[in-house]
């Protein structure tokens, strides 16, 4: 168990990123780093995070430095088991059904904030309520018991970028940034959590994502302006955009466009060729930094079944494909 430094907290940019091996020494390097107010990824059943302790403003202050990340845009803060996130926020009588088997995977819960719950408001950009998740990863789970706290863990790469599945992934996009990365493999899911908030006492989908929710729970629609308030991760317009354009629903490219395949559309690669969205939403951020690598400039996706995962998949394509900001187009 490594006890929190409230002391330690350097904002400075490491100038190596430790690669840690998911094993106990690996694990009990990742939780003193996060102790002493670094920052460290690690994998989760979905994608890679970026964890600070979320009790720690500065070190959460580095999350947003190291990814280039709005400041209104809140995090996800990942707790070991139901009994902590208790500790941290108040559960309405509608979030119970969630949870009352143990908390799924790749679901996140928005639900008010304690009191003096010690949590960041960088966290939670200010609001009265908390982003909650208990990954059921193994090594996810290791690192929250080891750091016995709260990580604040948005996906860890740079900001509007493609999502990490892999350690290479994270070290191509915040090497040298943080201070190490946690290395446990690729993340089986390949696609963000399910995020869910409440209103009037009833549950609605705040982003799609990998646990799948029954069509008859309302779903809010991201705001396409930013000047709306942003009420969870993950509903920034532009968003998981690789470098170059995306144009959904294309069943033949254009010249010159690299085209991502589904079913029996072909492509250049394949998000699947069997047409199993599973294969597709773990293949989608891998395949957009396979188009980073190669400098691709323009990237065609064939159609998506809007359904199931396919709902989430192409909810990733529609932010992807958004006009950029100013500042990702600079980058």
């Amino acid at each position: 168990m490594v006890s929190r430094n409230q002391h330690v907290m350097s904002r400075d940019m490491p100038e190596e990123t430790e690669r840690l091996a998911a094993d106990e020494s690996g694990i009990s390097r990742a939780a003193e780093l996060l102790a002493g107010g670094l920052l460290v990824a690690f994998p989760t059943e979905t994608v890679y995070g970026l964890g600070a302790d979320a009790r720690n403003g500065i070190a959460v202050a580095g999350i947003f430095e190291a990814k280039d990340r709005p400041s209104f845009n809140p995090l996800i803060t990942h707790v070991s088991d139901i009994d902590r996130a208790k500790e941290f926020a108040r559960f309405p009588e509608a979030a119970l059904p969630f949870i009352r088997n143990g908390w799924p995977a790749g679901l996140t819960l928005v639900v008010p904030l304690r009191e003096r719950s010690g949590i960041s408001s960088l966290v939670t950009a200010g609001q009265s309520t908390v982003a909650l998740r208990v990954p059921v990863s193994p090594v996810a789970q290791d690192l929250l018991k080891a750091f016995n706290g709260p990580i604040a863990a948005p996906s860890a790469n740079p900001s509007g970028r493609i999502s990490s599945t892999t350690a290479d992934h994270v070290m191509t996009g915040l090497g040298g940034r943080i201070a190490a990365v946690l290395d446990g493999g690729m993340a089986a899911a390949g696609l963000e959590s399910t995020i869910i908030g409440f209103r009037d006492k009833l549950p609605v989908v705040l982003r799609e994502g990998v646990f799948v929710v029954s069509e008859d729970i309302a779903r809010i629609t991201s705001p396409a302006d930013t000047s709306v308030r942003v009420e969870s991760p993950g509903q920034l317009a532009s968003h998981y955009a690789p470098s170059g354009l995306v144009r959904m629903n294309v069943r033949v490219a254009a010249p010159g466009e690299w085209h991502l395949g589904f079913g029996d559309i072909k492509g250049n690669a394949s998000l699947s060729q069997d047409g199993d969205l599973r294969e597709a939403a773990s293949r989608l951020f891998a395949l957009f930094h396979e188009a980073d690598a190669e400098g691709e400039e323009r990237i065609a996706v064939a159609p998506i079944p809007d359904r199931d995962l396919g709902r989430a998949i192409n909810d990733r394509l529609r932010r992807a494909a958004a006009p950029r900001p100013a500042h990702d187009l600079d980058d």
